[in-house]
């Protein structure tokens, strides 16, 4: 098994040529949730006013819609979202700047192009692991849409947390290399 890479938000051009499908993968540093009402939403207000809740520049995307979080944890079971849920909204949040996403499933040409493209990288969580990845979440807050609840947009603050690189920057994908190399 090969060993897994430490790396540190937010993300560069270097660290993201680095990461190859397959790879596993612990980030330390702020992540954000969203998911695809606060996608649809964050580029509606992007569209009318040319800003945006918080600096996507070099950041990473969880989809997650978190429980509430039990006493003396920042945040509850949160595994991750069914990703091609974003798909429609992914090329564009790219463009503003986005480096990574965290969800499970494959996803759309048209987002491992955008990916390509974008130098940018789509990561697993282990779904079924919800409670296992909650412990490496350090710190959760609210920053934007506050009415769409656990679809929220949260700041993370993680520690090693947990994951697997999927896709990588050339467009490498391993829900199509993996089966291949089980086939023959």
């Amino acid at each position: 098994m090969s060993e897994t890479k430490k790396i540190t938000t937010p993300l560069t051009d270097d660290v993201i040529a680095n990461l190859k499908t397959g790879e596993r993968v612990e980030i330390t540093g702020v992540i954000y949730t969203a998911r695809d009402a606060a996608h649809k939403r964050l580029l509606e207000e992007y569209a009318e006013t040319k800003k945006l809740p918080f600096d996507l520049e070099g950041q990473i995307i969880y989809y997650v819609g978190p429980s509430p979080a039990k006493p003396g944890q920042a945040l509850g079971s949160a595994g991750p979202t069914t990703s091609y849920r974003m798909d429609a909204y992914t090329p564009d949040v790219l463009k503003l700047g986005l480096k990574g996403m965290i969800g499970k499933g494959p996803r759309s040409q048209e987002v491992k192009d955008a990916m390509v493209e974008n130098k940018a990288v789509y990561f697993a969580a282990i779904g079924g692991a919800a409670a296992v990845i909650s412990k490496s979440i350090k710190k959760a807050e609210v920053i934007a849409y506050e009415d769409l609840g656990p679809e929220a947009i949260r700041r993370l603050e993680v520690e090693n947390f947990p994951c697997i690189v999927v896709t990588d920057a050339e467009g490498n994908d391993l829900y199509v290399t993996g089966p291949e190399k089980y086939a023959k």
